[in-house]
Parts: structure tokens; sequence; C-alpha cells
């Protein structure tokens, strides 16, 4: 029997974004408008600074190292424990943990997507939604649309969706669209129809209806609120 010994392969673009955020205190974070809030870091409920960042430096270590979500929560606990504070719940640790890796994934797959030579040879992106029974009615709705990749569409619609949302996006050639028979849609419907369902809203949850992964990669810091800004500044500077 062959025996393969199979490494985690880290997502660069994927942690560099993370890597880039720094936490804030819910009450700082909703002050923030929604264009910054991918650069910032936060989970509700918690309004320390260190379990914060204890809890992102995990999240971090999770993308870097392949961990799991059992994992993270083992690893996140211990530092929570050693400060005083009660161990995240498996639910809690689960959201916090598949939202930030999935928004982090997703916004790396952006930035490789969106690589001039690649748009210029793959220009069609396509929704790809799970499709079971946790999947949002309004998410398999879009399952198998297409816009052109800088459709506005894909400033609100980019995924995640929603807390725990499992949704991503496929880059198609010209010729993908022909062999697959598919069409490019050219408007953004406002109801949608999932399979065996009656017609529902196109509207995301709250909280996401920005993309991510339009926030600049290198941002201006002079627009930045002085909060985010100088935070920012700070983790460069520990970064060296």
């Amino acid at each position: 029997m062959l025996d393969l010994n199979i490494e985690p392969m880290p997502f660069p673009e994927a942690i560099e974004y993370f890597r880039d955020k720094v936490p804030l205190t819910p009450e700082q974070f909703k002050r923030l408008e929604d264009e910054y809030k991918s650069k910032a870091f936060t989970v509700s409920g918690i309004t320390a600074l260190d379990v914060l960042n204890d809890i992102m430096k995990e999240l971090l270590k999770a993308l870097e190292e392949g961990l799991t979500a059992a994992e993270f929560r083992e690893r996140v606990n211990r530092a929570l424990e050693a400060r005083g504070w009660e161990g995240l719940s498996r639910y809690r640790a689960d959201n916090i943990f598949r939202t930030n890796i999935q928004t982090a994934f997703s916004v790396g797959r952006y930035r490789q997507m969106t690589d001039p030579e690649i748009v210029s040879r793959r220009p069609y992106w396509m929704y790809d939604a799970v499709n079971d029974r946790r999947t949002r009615p309004a998410h398999a709705a879009l399952d198998g649309m297409v816009f052109p990749a800088d459709h506005p569409f894909w400033d609100t619609w980019y995924p995640p969706n929603g807390y725990r949302c499992r949704c991503s996006v496929s880059s198609l050639s010209e010729r993908d669209i022909q062999r697959r028979g598919l069409k490019v849609s050219d408007s953004i419907p406002e109801m949608v129809q999932p399979p065996g369902q009656s017609a529902v809203p196109l509207l995301p949850d709250p909280g996401f209806d920005v993309n991510p992964a339009r926030v600049p990669w290198e941002p201006d810091l002079s627009k930045y609120p002085d909060v985010l800004r100088k935070a920012y500044e700070k983790r460069r500077a520990e970064r060296g």
C-alpha cells in the first residue's frame, strides 16, 4: 500500500490578508464604516483587546499550519483559560473559525482571480453554493449564476455572504461558457427562486454586503479612522 504523507499547503494570499487585520473591540468595530471593516478583527461580546489578539493569533496559526476547527478551539481555549476567561463553546468557536477562515480564503482566491493575466483568460465568474440542507435559500438560488468578473454583482455578493457561509466563486473562460452552455447575466435580480421553493428577495445577511477583497491591498492610511490607523501602524511595526 502506498503511504502518503500529505503536508498542509499554506495559502499565501489568504495568510497575508488575515495577518494585516487589527483587533478592535465590538464597540470600536461598530463605529467603522463598512469599507474599513475587512481590515479589522473583532468577536461579539469580547471587549478585552488582549483576548481578541489571542483569538486572532490562533486563527492566523490555523491558516499557516492548516489546523482544523477542533484544533483551533483547543488552542484558543488554552490561551483564554490562562487569562482567566471561560473557553469558547463548540458552536461559537466553529462560527469564529469558519467565518474568518472562509473570508481569508475567499479574499486570497479573489486576489488570484483578479491577476491581470488570469482575468484576461478567465473573464467570467460563477457563484458556487454547496447545495445541502444548510445552504441559505438565496445562496442556493444563486448557484451556477455567471457574471463578468468586473460586474457590480460581486461588490455585494462575493462570498462569504453570511456567518458560516460556505459558498465560493469559480473563474471561467469563454470556452468554458460555450462548452457548458452557461448564460452570462448582465443584471442583478431583485428576487431569486431556490430549487423547489418560492421566490425570495436577493439580500445578503446583515454585515456581509461588502466585498472584503475590494479594500486596497496597501491602504491609504490618511483616509482611515484614527483608531484603525493607529492599530494598523502598530501591527505593521510589530511585524518589522
